[in-house]
């Protein structure tokens, strides 16, 4: 078998130098597994770093929209494209996650299920400071974080700050684009609603992309982080589904026909009203 030198320029003393290992915490990280089945399930490891590792990258994602947020309220069209292009590679990650989690049959996820108690996803403050970051807000989720005040901050700050959509809207109001003035002095902690009227505002745009070009591309980059939204959240349906059916969610959801609700929900709804009017006569 080939073998080969270590280079003399390869650090080896860390007594001083900083390792790999160091600089990642890895002692720390590959010690947050704490497998609570009895006796212990060998796949409830896999169970848990999914989610870990889900929500490593979920940190990530709201790092990189408070950076988009920052770009849009600036004027800075082209880093804040970058920052949601990066977003996107994450999502694909996070939805590719989910074939590794459907290998978990239900007959062996049900010898550690009970052992999770009330514990469930629903109560990912960081998933729903993405939903809430992208415009899906509800203060009612608030009131889950009452005893994880870090959580409940994090939430609430996220809850009170302009979603990337009403940063977009009023980049394309300062550039010119006629964005009704009610959208533009909307309550940002609400729930953004349809509003018919901003439809021939993107029709405007898509009509003439060359003139418009980098708020149509914008546009187009809002559908992208969309669809590949309601792609990880159909994933994580159908993983469910082949692993418990229509059992009801630890957390006490429905499970399944609750997880399917989420499919009618959109963050853009007037990028994809806007189909149906391009090249209508």
């Amino acid at each position: 078998m080939a073998t080969r030198d270590l280079e003399d320029g390869i650090v080896q003393d860390f007594k001083v130098n900083l390792s790999y290992g160091k600089y990642l915490h890895l002692d720390e990280i590959l010690d947050a597994q704490h497998p609570v089945s009895r006796p212990e399930h060998h796949d409830e490891l896999l169970f848990i770093l999914q989610h870990q590792t889900s929500e490593l990258w979920l940190k990530l994602v709201l790092h990189e929209l408070r950076e988009v947020l920052r770009r849009l309220a600036a004027d800075e069209l082209r880093p804040a494209l970058k920052g949601l292009a990066r977003v996107k590679h994450i999502q694909r990650c996070l939805t590719e996650q989910w074939s590794v989690l459907a290998t978990l049959t239900p007959s062996e996820y049900a010898e550690f299920r009970s052992f999770l108690g009330t514990s469930s996803g629903f109560q990912s403050y960081q998933y729903r400071a993405v939903e809430f970051t992208l415009g899906n807000k509800d203060a009612r989720m608030l009131s889950i974080f009452n005893d994880d005040p870090s959580a409940q901050a994090l939430l609430t700050s996220v809850l009170e700050t302009p979603s990337v959509y009403d940063e977009f809207l009023r980049y394309l109001h300062r550039h010119g684009h006629d964005v009704p003035a009610e959208i533009l002095q909307r309550d940002v902690t609400l729930p953004y609603r349809y509003n018919a009227d901003l439809v021939p505002v993107f029709a405007a745009i898509y009509e003439d992309a060359t003139k418009h070009w980098e708020a149509y591309e914008a546009c187009e980059e809002l559908v992208d982080l969309e669809e590949n939204f309601q792609l990880w959240r159909f994933r994580h349906l159908k993983t469910v589904e082949r692993t418990i059916g229509f059992k009801p969610g630890t957390g006490g959801s429905s499970g399944v026909n609750f997880l399917r609700k989420a499919l009618d929900l959109q963050f853009f709804p007037e990028l994809y009203a806007v189909r149906t009017e391009i090249g209508v006569l």
